[in-house]
């Protein structure tokens, strides 16, 4: 018996199995996460798959486009911009965005990075060009948010979402570097100067301040002390008015030695005076001292009215000072 040679049939079976296997590798499609897959039917656009698992004719619909549904960085490249104040300075940036439509991300534009980078890149130049060289330097958030919503609007139909763009480097040149330089150390030179000044002028004003208060405080002082004197003076002549009319009723009353009071407060009141002047080196006093004693006894006889209440003890004391004789002698000043 010879060999075993497979019949016709056998090949045509074979045949269609591996077909049939070819077609069902060629319509099933497995999308992986974060894609999505557009399909042509004859050159035209009919669906987009999903990440998973999904089917196509096969021989029929084709797989045009694989678009990433990821976030996507693009660099802009560097340029040259001029400001509104004519100063050149080379700026560049860094976009962020994220395709949202995956069909118009493929048939709204022909290449779609080289597509945003321009259109970043000239809306950089208009933006800065509307900007003076200080507020450039100094504000690029408002840079980023102006570039952002003119460029996330420009590429809405183009089913992209810019999420960001930001500023990366800003270089002026040289020269201007130099002069910018100059200026800022000018301005704080001023800014010190200022600041001197000021410090100087709340210095007058505190010292002016102190003095006015001290000149207020030594006023208060004199009026206080004028005020205390006016009130001792006033004391003193109730108390002299008092003692005036004390010694007026003892004299009302007949009493000599109110007379002797105030001899003798004159007498003492002439010799303090001839004591204390400056040249005086000699000082002369009456012989006859008995009278001095008199009115001394016709003070303390005046006091002892005064306090007892009664002239009994006037008349008690006048012997005494006169010595043994029970009289006493008339000083110089009682001479007729």
């Amino acid at each position: 018996m010879g060999p075993y040679m497979p019949s016709p049939f056998f090949f045509f079976v074979l045949a269609v199995v591996v077909f049939v296997i070819f077609i069902i590798a060629a319509g099933v499609k497995t999308v992986p996460q974060a894609s999505e897959w557009t399909v042509e039917r004859f050159g035209r656009y009919t669906k987009t798959l999903r990440p998973g698992l999904n089917f196509i004719v096969p021989f029929i619909d084709r797989i045009s486009n694989k678009v990433s549904m990821q976030e996507t960085v693009l660099d802009v490249p560097s340029q040259e911009v001029i400001t509104l104040d004519n100063a050149t300075i080379t700026a560049d940036g860094v976009l962020f965005f994220q395709v949202v439509d995956a069909p118009a991300a493929v048939y709204e534009v022909r290449d779609l990075n080289r597509a945003i980078s321009n259109l970043a890149m000239t809306n950089i130049r208009s933006v800065i060009g509307s900007m003076q060289l200080d507020d450039v330097l100094s504000k690029r958030d408002d840079i980023n948010e102006r570039l952002l919503g003119v460029i996330d609007a420009a590429t809405n139909p183009w089913g992209i979402k810019v999420t960001r763009i930001e500023i990366k480097d800003l270089s002026p040149p040289d020269d201007l570097v130099e002069a910018m330089g100059r200026q800022m150390k000018a301005e704080r030179e001023k800014r010190a100067e200022i600041l001197t000044a000021e410090g100087e002028k709340q210095a007058a004003i505190l010292r002016a301040e102190g003095s006015k208060q001290g000149q207020i405080l030594d006023a208060e002082g004199r009026r206080e002390a004028a005020f205390r004197d006016a009130e001792a003076r006033e004391r003193e002549g109730e108390a002299e008015a008092k003692a005036t009319a004390s010694v007026s009723a003892a004299i009302a009353a007949g009493d000599v030695n109110a007379i002797n009071y105030f001899v003798a407060q004159k007498y003492v009141g002439a010799l303090e005076s001839l004591a204390s002047a400056p040249n005086q080196r000699v000082i002369l006093l009456p012989m006859e001292t008995s009278g001095i004693l008199g009115s001394l006894a016709g003070i303390a006889e005046l006091a002892s009215s005064a306090f007892n209440g009664d002239g009994s003890g006037s008349q008690a004391a006048r012997p005494s000072a006169s010595g043994t004789s029970g009289t006493a002698e008339k000083g110089p000043w009682e001479q007729s």
